[in-house]
């Protein structure tokens, strides 16, 4: 199993290190394993965590479901219907975002060839 730096975590993971202490004071990334002096080390595992933190965030999920989520993993496979659950709502939520923003896109696409087509009239 490897060991990484706080640095070198933060550098994989694309979190800043702030992040990563933020995460771990609001209960995001629990048991952190630590040197004799203190320095945090996080692991493999951790760095998959980390992917999966970086997937729900950039997708939108709220800081609040975050941790409910990484409460109900913590829980054991008793809470894997709950996970799914809060997974697959979403799941939905990041949908109707893809189809507002596929909307969105169709019009500024839009106002770009009308604005192009303004342009080439005036040459």
């Amino acid at each position: 199993m490897s060991a990484y730096t706080p640095s070198e975590t933060s550098r994989r993971s694309g979190f800043s290190l702030d992040t990563l202490r933020y995460y771990e004071r609001i209960g995001l990334l629990s048991e952190v394993d630590r040197t004799p002096g203190g320095q945090r080390v996080f692991s493999d595992h951790d760095l998959g965590w980390l992917g999966l933190l970086r997937c729900l965030r950039d997708t939108g999920m709220p800081i609040n479901q975050m941790c409910r989520f990484a409460e109900l993993a913590r829980t054991g496979d008793d809470s894997i219907a709950d996970r799914v659950e809060l997974l697959r709502a979403h799941a939905e939520a990041v949908e109707e975002q893809m189809a507002l923003l596929e909307r969105q896109y169709g019009h500024l696409r839009d106002k770009i060839r009308y604005y192009e087509s303004e342009l080439a009239a005036r040459s």
